[in-house]
């Protein structure tokens, strides 16, 4: 089930903002096309919060040793990280962002 986040006016381009919804940290990010992304806040490689980090394009790169990961898909871009991180299902509903951490989108 879906849980409202923050307000759609909250997320600045391409500057990542921590939520946590239940016990689930989230990244939420609005790329350079305005898409909002929510994607696990933890990096793989280390216990980073990867809202800390750079948008890089599509990617969210962690601050502490660089890895990247898809904003599409979690999956890292190059090392040292190798195991993707979850992405959630966004919706924005009367201005309000919505994310539902409960059914991740799959990794291919």
């Amino acid at each position: 089930m879906a849980e409202m986040v923050c307000a759609e006016s909250d997320v600045a381009l391409e500057t990542p903002m921590r939520v946590v919804v239940g016990d689930t940290a989230v990244a939420i990010v609005k790329d350079s096309a305005g898409t909002i992304h929510a994607i696990g806040d933890t990096c793989t490689h280390g216990d980073i919060s990867l809202s800390e980090g750079f948008v890089e394009g599509d990617s969210l790169e962690c601050w502490a040793h660089g890895s990247q990961f898809a904003l599409a898909t979690g999956k890292p871009k190059n090392f040292p990280a190798y195991e993707p991180v979850p992405v959630f299902r966004v919706e924005v509903r009367d201005g309000d962002v919505y994310v539902d951490v409960t059914d991740p989108v799959p990794v291919d």
